[in-house]
């Protein structure tokens, strides 16, 4: 009996270490097959990494040549103003909204008469009708210097900034509200751009444009936004400078080198159709708006501006909006730049102190180094913008039959400098582009055994000087 017991042991051990050989075999068979995978795995060619993109001499210069005193001027020339209130005096020479406006409109002039010609400036005037913060129909007036482009004029590039005011009571207009970073601040900023930028001929044309009406509800920017959009604009860039002052959180952390720049994924324009579409193929995180973000960060995150753009993946700030959100609404690529903390003290607030606390936009709390550098990223955006060629049309990937290439066609662009294309890709997962694969001087291309499945693909242009476009995403075609 025991004998019996001691061989059906030994036979089961023998079974099992067996069995154990066979399981070795087949893990050591397996792994050698997974080594070899990553270089049998259908993806597409490695191509050139994506890098960032150098200024040019041009590009420094502009730079170079705003002007941290034109900054503060701006700013102390606004607060002087007591009251920018949407709703406040449009005939008071000295106080009021008319007299900031009156002066906005003058500082575009200046820099218009130093544009050759070029730049063109007019007050864009309208009647809103009554709503939630304007209790009866009121006059309102944005005004708009446009710089035209000496080679692609049609295509448009817009800066923006609010010049109205508030306070703690939204529908007080009477009020000291001084404004100094909200949204003085941006107008500085742009009005200085405009400055720097009316000897700079640019080859696309540069929109400078103060707005009135957002605190009371993005007024001036809609108005604007849909009569470009009936004219049949063709923008391809806007940014809304909308606080941009100041560098302090209010726990009194600095943050003086970072700037954020907040990009939608999905555009709010989209339609139901559009919507299905996405849906089915991706591209949640890859609509215009947030290719003009991953743009700005490659030519504008650099020593030259000594500045990092911090890409926020959301239209704006939690449950709120600026100016910037009435162009997404018409269908056009929009961002926001603002400061990397914000002090609620020092926002919408009437000017007092409670506590031991400074309440009130004052200019005091301003650090206008800080503003300096967001005018350089603004200036390194704008030129980068209009010296590459536009953002590539009607991108489309092939979907004529399954299968493992992919295809992609595009609509030639028309500059000149045109020098060809790069179609770009990289994982789902990766948070921007990480391969750019040089096509040439064509409207497709085809890469077999590169699944449209596991990638994302994108397309842009370049020119003769190396400047690149945004991303342009494919839809199925």
């Amino acid at each position: 009996m025991k004998t019996t017991q001691g061989v059906g042991s030994r036979r089961w051990l023998l079974g099992i270490g067996a069995l154990g050989l066979s399981l070795c075999a087949m893990a050591l068979e397996r792994a050698s097959a997974d080594a070899e995978t990553p270089q049998e795995r259908p993806r597409p060619p490695a191509g050139n990494p994506v890098v960032p993109q150098p200024p040019d001499a041009e590009l420094q210069q502009i730079l170079a040549e705003l002007d941290r005193a034109e900054l503060e001027g701006s700013v102390e020339t606004l607060v002087g103003f007591g009251t920018r209130h949407t709703l406040s005096s449009q005939t008071d020479p000295v106080r009021g909204i008319g007299a900031a406006t009156d002066w906005a409109y003058d500082e575009l002039s200046r820099s218009a008469a130093l544009s050759g010609g070029r730049m063109t400036v007019e007050l864009q005037s309208f009647v809103q009708a009554p709503d939630t913060r304007v209790p009866e129909a009121t006059v309102l007036t944005n005004v708009v210097a446009t710089l035209r482009g000496t080679a692609s004029p049609e295509r448009l590039y817009v800066v923006s900034a609010h010049i109205d005011s508030r306070i703690s009571d939204v529908l007080n207009p009477e009020g000291d509200q001084p404004a100094a970073d909200d949204d003085g601040s941006g107008v500085a900023v742009v009005l200085d751009l405009a400055r720097v930028f009316a000897e700079h001929p640019p080859e696309a044309t540069l929109v400078f444009t103060i707005v009135v009406g957002e605190e009371q509800g993005l007024l001036g920017s809609a108005y604007q936004a849909a009569a470009y959009q009936a004219a049949g604009a063709d923008i391809q860039a806007m940014f809304s400078n909308d606080i941009v002052g100041s560098s302090t959180a209010d726990n009194g952390a600095t943050d003086p080198h970072t700037l954020r720049l907040f990009t939608e994924g999905v555009p709010t324009a989209e339609t139901a159709a559009q919507a299905s579409v996405r849906q089915s193929i991706g591209g949640e995180s890859d609509g215009e708006s947030r290719q003009l973000g991953r743009f700005v960060k490659s030519v504008a995150d650099n020593a030259a501006t000594d500045m990092r753009v911090w890409l926020i993946f959301r239209r704006d700030r939690y449950l709120r909006g600026s100016d910037h959100i009435s162009y997404l609404r018409q269908g056009f690529p929009a961002a926001r730049f603002t400061e990397p903390n914000e002090n609620f003290a020092h926002e919408h607030q009437d000017v007092r102190e409670e506590g031991g606390t400074q309440f009130g936009d004052l200019p005091e709390f301003l650090d206008y180094d800080f503003m300096l550098r967001v005018a350089k990223v603004n200036a390194a955006a704008l030129y980068s913008l209009a010296a590459a060629p536009g953002t590539p049309k009607n991108v489309r990937m092939l979907t004529r039959e399954l299968t493992n290439t992919t295809e992609l066609a595009w609509d030639r662009g028309t500059e000149g400098d045109l020098a060809g294309y790069e179609v770009v890709w990289r994982e789902t997962t990766e948070h921007d582009w990480t391969h750019a694969i040089p096509v040439g001087d064509v409207t497709n291309a085809s890469f077999p055994n590169a699944p449209k499945d596991n990638f994302e693909f994108g397309v842009r242009a370049i020119d003769r000087d190396g400047h690149r476009s945004p991303v342009a995403y494919p839809v199925p075609g």
